[in-house]
């Protein structure tokens, strides 16, 4: 019971990314061998963690915003996502890869969430100065 207690969702979303990984890991590999199973599992984990930092990152941005009285629907707060979105589809569907388009995603959502931050700050900083 105590271990049951501490499982959120967010343990279960993880090992079905864990789980889903190795699947498609094994499915492309031209045969099943102690080998073949090991580059799945590790394959795996290290798209574990990418997912882990991405939307832990993502996850926590949205909840440090909404926290500082921010609303979700805030032009400064969904700029990164759109931006983000558009960056990753022009990628994919110029370079045809969704690892290059999430990449790219990924990074203009860190770049403009990064400049949005700093232009309120600015702009923050400037109405305490004014008051």
């Amino acid at each position: 019971m105590a271990l049951r207690d501490r499982l959120r969702p967010w343990h279960a979303l993880l090992l079905a990314v864990f789980a889903v990984g190795t699947a498609v890991a094994l499915l492309r590999a031209e045969s099943i061998t102690t080998r073949s199973v090991l580059r799945a599992v590790l394959s795996a984990l290290f798209g574990l963690i990418v997912f882990q930092f991405t939307v832990g990152s993502v996850w926590s941005y949205a909840v440090e915003y909404h926290n500082t009285g921010g609303s979700w629907t805030d032009v400064p707060f969904v700029t990164p996502f759109a931006v983000a979105c558009l960056a990753g589809v022009v990628v994919g569907i110029r370079s045809g890869s969704a690892g290059l388009a999430a990449w790219t995603g990924f990074w203009a959502f860190v770049v403009v969430a990064a400049v949005v931050a700093v232009g309120a700050w600015v702009a923050a900083g400037y109405r305490q100065a004014e008051a």
